[in-house]
C-alpha cells in the first residue's frame, strides 16, 4: 500500500489582478514546495481571486514561520489574505443537537473511523435524549433547556461552553432552535447548519407530510453557514434524491435523513479541508 503523507494547505484570496496565480506558484517552486493539488477561481462579478494549494515541502527544514516571512511581501503587493494549515491540524468541532440523532450518529461514526479529521470536544443540546450516545463516545454532553424567557441566558451559556472547549467550528446537527440575531453574530462564518430542501418549500411542522400531500417527487438537503437570514446563509453543499408515489411520509423522512447526513458530512469536510471561501453572500467551494 502506498503511504501518502498529509499535505500542507495554502489558501488565499485577493482582488482580481494580473499575476495572482503566478505569484503563488512561482513562490512555491522557488521555496522547494512540491504542489500536489491546485484550484483557483477568479470571480468576474465580485472581482476577487481565490486559490487553494496542497503541497509537500521538499526541504526537511521547512517551517511555517519562514514561509510566512518570505511570502508576506509578495502577498502584500497583491492585497492578499492568506492562511497556511499544518498537516497534523485537527479542528475542534462542537456539535449542537436536539432530539433527532441521525446526523449526530453519522458524524460521530465518521469521527471515530477517521473519515472526518476532527476533534469533538463537546456536544450541547436543549434536550437530554442523546446524552447516552455522547457518553458512549466519551464526549462531554451539556443539557441546556430553553424557553422563550430563558433563551438569552441559554445562548450565553452555549457561547461560554464554545469558548471553554476552544471550538473552531460549530455544527448544528438538527438543532431545532431559531438562533437569535446576537447568537448568529457570535457564530458568523464559523457555524454550519443542515436542513431539508423540499420543492415546493414546505415550512413549519411536519414538512415531509405536507410534501407527501402534494405528491412531492424529490427530497433534498442544504448545508450552509449560519447568519441572520433564517436558513438562508451562504450555501456550502446540497444533496437531492428522487422519490415517487410509492413513498409514504415515513419513507420520505427516511430518505431525507439519508440526504441530510451525507450533505452535512461533505460540508464539514470541505470546511475543515479549507475548500470553502466566503464570497459575499455566496461561497466558492473547491470540491475534491
Amino acid at each position: 500500500m502506498v503511504h501518502i503523507k498529509k499535505p500542507w494547505i495554502f489558501t488565499a484570496s485577493c482582488p482580481s489582478k494580473l499575476g495572482t496565480v503566478d505569484v503563488v506558484t512561482r513562490f512555491m517552486a522557488e521555496a522547494g514546495n512540491y504542489v500536489d493539488e491546485i484550484h483557483s477561481f477568479d470571480d468576474h462579478v465580485s472581482k476577487r481571486f481565490f486559490i487553494r494549494i496542497e503541497f509537500q515541502p521538499q526541504n526537511e527544514a521547512f517551517s511555517a514561520k519562514q514561509f510566512g516571512e518570505e511570502f508576506e511581501p509578495r502577498a502584500t503587493e497583491f492585497g492578499m489574505t492568506w492562511e497556511l494549515t499544518k498537516p497534523e491540524h485537527k479542528p475542534r468541532v462542537a456539535i449542537l443537537v436536539s432530539k433527532y440523532d441521525h446526523c449526530l450518529n453519522d458524524l460521530l461514526y465518521r469521527h471515530r473511523t477517521g473519515q472526518l479529521n476532527i476533534e469533538v470536544p463537546v456536544i450541547i443540546s436543549n434536550h437530554p435524549d442523546l446524552k447516552a450516545l455522547a457518553e458512549w463516545h466519551d464526549i462531554p454532553y451539556y443539557h441546556l433547556p430553553i424557553t422563550a424567557e430563558t433563551k438569552p441566558q441559554q445562548e450565553k451559556q452555549i457561547i461560554e461552553l464554545l469558548d471553554q472547549y476552544d471550538a473552531e467550528l460549530v455544527v448544528l446537527a438538527r438543532y431545532m432552535q431559531v438562533l437569535s440575531p446576537w447568537m448568529c453574530d457570535q457564530l458568523n462564518g464559523k457555524a454550519i447548519n443542515i436542513h431539508h430542501s423540499l420543492l415546493p418549500g414546505f415550512k413549519g411542522a411536519r414538512p415531509y407530510h405536507q410534501a407527501w400531500e402534494k405528491g412531492v417527487k424529490m427530497v433534498g438537503a442544504t448545508a450552509h453557514y449560519v447568519n441572520n437570514d433564517l436558513d438562508e446563509g451562504p450555501i456550502i453543499t446540497q444533496g437531492i434524491q428522487t422519490v415517487d408515489h410509492a413513498f409514504y411520509p415515513e419513507d420520505l423522512i427516511s430518505k431525507g435523513q439519508d440526504v441530510e447526513r451525507i450533505t452535512l458530512f461533505n460540508a464539514i469536510r470541505y470546511h475543515i479541508e479549507k475548500r470553502v471561501f466566503l464570497n459575499g453572500s455566496r461561497t466558492v467551494v473547491f470540491s475534491s
